[in-house]
């Protein structure tokens, strides 16, 4: 028997049908990642499940018992879920918002719950913040406080709903450090992500949402590697690539850079490569095109399989090739140093200089 069964589930808002004919059988012990563009349903899929959103059709199963809203407070308490906005009770400290649910929900003395949350902070390195306040927190130590608070309880699954996605990308890797161990202890886990790492390396299965439903299933491998349905391939092409428009000499130069930085941490390509990356895309851009041709397109990617990454600029105007007509000739050396290989093309009116590293 599978732990969670959903069978032929509908949610509706009104008339607009945000899910329909979802089906899925999910084992003990899985980590299930749920990918897909945003307002495809990944978030009301996970609250349909433990009905904070009661499904307006079909049903779901939890070890065989069907799910109401009559018995859902005792199946919440073996299902747990972590929130994107913490959830965290702000006038509580971390201890008191780690015994609250198990002392009045669960019944345990104070001192009990007590020296379980310690347990909790301890594996989630945060021992020495039991008694601070979230406020005192930083947002990494929030969410890690959340999914401590979370198994307070003892859930036997977990759903995360985005859980990185309200944090700086330098705060990400903390919480996911936490969820990887999860994993390692055996604790079923739905994970709505944009992390494709943690989805690649971590998940069992990967769901891939569109057209109101799981248009594809499949293990890592398939869905990142080999998909099998279009929508699902264009997903995996996009989300391996970054592309920024440049508006001329006076764009935000740093908010680019950070697009990068943040591209080539989600997709754990080394500090080394990410700045020389950030380098080349500053020079071509600051010191080749712009200052002749105005504005001009970035677009980097990276595959995975052959461990190369392409940058390209595109640009208006005539046949021309930036790097041939550039006067800031150091900045052009710097850039054929650093890149294994160059092409320059004229497609369709636009000149396009694409670098492999």
């Amino acid at each position: 028997m599978s732990m969670i069964s959903i069978k032929n589930l509908e949610k509706r808002f009104g008339k607009n049908v945000i899910l329909h004919n979802v089906n899925a059988e999910i084992e003990r012990g899985e980590v299930i990642s749920i990918i897909g563009p945003s307002g495809t349903g990944k978030s009301t899929l996970l609250r349909a499940i433990n009905f904070l959103d009661a499904p307006t059709g079909g049903e779901v199963f939890f070890d065989g018992v069907k799910l109401t809203s009559k018995n859902m407070d005792s199946i919440r308490r073996r299902m747990g879920m972590v929130f994107q906005n913490f959830g965290l009770f702000s006038h509580l400290d971390v201890m008191a918002n780690l015994t609250a649910g198990p002392v009045k929900l669960l019944k345990k003395s104070k001192e009990e719950a007590e020296e379980k949350a310690m347990e909790l902070l301890k594996a989630v390195g945060l021992a020495e913040r039991a008694r601070y306040f979230p406020r005192q927190l930083s947002g990494g130590q929030k969410q890690r406080v959340a999914i401590a608070r979370c198994l307070a309880m003892s859930p036997e699954v977990i759903l995360f709903d985005e859980p990185t996605s309200a944090l700086d990308p330098t705060m990400v890797s903390e919480v996911i450090a936490v969820m990887r161990n999860l994993a390692k202890s055996g604790m079923t886990m739905l994970v709505v992500t944009h992390e494709m790492d943690f989805a690649r390396e971590v998940s069992n299965r990967v769901f891939y949402i569109d057209d109101g439903g799981i248009y594809e299933d499949g293990s890592p491998e398939q869905i990142f590697e080999n998909p099998k349905k279009p929508k699902t391939r264009n997903f995996i092409y996009k989300i391996r690539s970054f592309a920024y428009y440049v508006s001329g000499m006076n764009f935000d130069y740093v908010e680019m850079l950070s697009g990068i930085e943040n591209f080539c941490f989600r997709h754990a390509i080394e500090k080394k490569s990410a700045n020389r990356l950030q380098l080349l895309a500053e020079e071509l851009i600051l010191n080749i095109v712009a200052p002749k041709y105005g504005a001009c397109s970035l677009n980097l990617n990276f595959s995975e399989k052959l461990g190369t990454y392409e940058l390209s600029i595109s640009y208006s105007g005539e046949n021309s090739n930036a790097l041939e007509t550039a006067e800031d000739d150091l900045s052009v050396m710097m850039v054929k140093k650093s890149s294994k290989t160059m092409r320059h093309e004229y497609l369709d009116g636009k000149n396009i200089i694409t670098l492999t590293l």
